[in-house]
């Protein structure tokens, strides 16, 4: 699928103030399943510096700096990216990783740590997660399905525009949560069970009944054998190719697409952000490409 986006996001002050540094997390990935053919950033005002770097998880980072005090700050990028994964099973898993709960190998062990620490093993999530594997026989990718299926059907999706993640007991609690909340909670559950996991956020095409186009969020496990894989409780759906993503990290503060701060004393601040996405079927694979004189014919 071909993704042609478009990003604002503005920060008003009700008088000027002083940046600090600011981090980027805007650009989309570039690998085997995601190709970005074209990125461009506008930021207003003007840096007085700007720099560019890979994070732990292979992040795109831009850090910016800036001189003198401003009443706003505009981010804008636009973007064109072609998702090519149509099969969220196209692999093979290590036989050590087909039955819960998932056990790395110690060469992974450490390199994976940060991405498998729980926080109630005893709590309901984990209670939730060892029942889910009870009924999927134990096996690892059942238990995926399965607990993507469950959040999806049992917690409804509401809109929450800003703030941090929900803890994950607390959105299981409501039976409600923002996309960023239910990936939490899927994280959460697939710790439980040894999975390592991580947040992402990104883009996600709409449905064309959905108005409004916003970040989205979901989560990717590591699975041996298979390397990083996305689920989206939100949507109840395996990652493939409606999914564009920005960042990923251990929790959602490594995968915030902006980050920075401001001084100033006493000042209200505002945010608003606009996001538009246009999207168009991709040629299926190996399709050939017909010549004038076949079209004539």
């Amino acid at each position: 699928m071909h993704f042609a986006i478009r990003h604002t996001t503005c920060f008003t002050y009700d008088r000027p103030v002083f940046l600090e540094p600011h981090l980027l997390r805007l650009r989309p990935r570039c690998d085997g399943i995601q190709h970005l053919s074209h990125f461009d950033l506008e930021v207003v005002p003007q840096p007085a510096g700007i720099s560019q770097c890979l994070d732990l998880d292979g992040n795109a980072v831009v850090r910016l700096w800036f001189e003198g005090e401003h009443p706003a700050l505009t981010f804008t990028t636009t973007s064109q990216v072609e998702t090519a994964a149509r099969n969220p099973f196209d692999f093979f898993l290590d036989p050590a990783a087909l039955q819960l709960p998932l056990r790395c190998p110690d060469r992974l062990a450490a390199l994976l740590a940060p991405y498998r620490i729980a926080g109630e093993p005893e709590g309901e999530v984990a209670a939730l997660a060892r029942r889910l594997a009870r009924e999927a026989g134990g096996g690892t990718l059942p238990f995926l399905g399965a607990l993507n299926t469950y959040l999806h059907r049992t917690c409804d999706q509401v809109f929450r525009p800003d703030g941090d993640p929900l803890p994950p007991e607390r959105t299981l609690s409501l039976g409600q949560g923002a996309c960023r909340d239910l990936a939490v909670l899927f994280m959460e559950a697939c710790r439980c069970m040894g999975i390592p996991a991580r947040f992402v956020s990104g883009y996600q095409a709409d449905a064309p009944e959905e108005e409004r186009q916003d970040l989205h969020a979901w989560a990717e496990v590591y699975l041996p054998g298979a390397g990083w894989r996305g689920y989206d409780p939100t949507r109840g759906l395996s990652v493939v190719d409606r999914h564009v993503a920005l960042a990923a990290g251990p929790t959602h503060e490594q995968a915030r697409p902006t980050e920075g701060t401001f001084r100033g004393t006493g000042v209200a601040a505002g945010l608003r952000a606009q996001i538009s996405i246009q999207t168009t079927a991709a040629a299926p694979p190996h399709q050939a490409v017909p010549t004038a004189k076949e079209r004539a014919q």
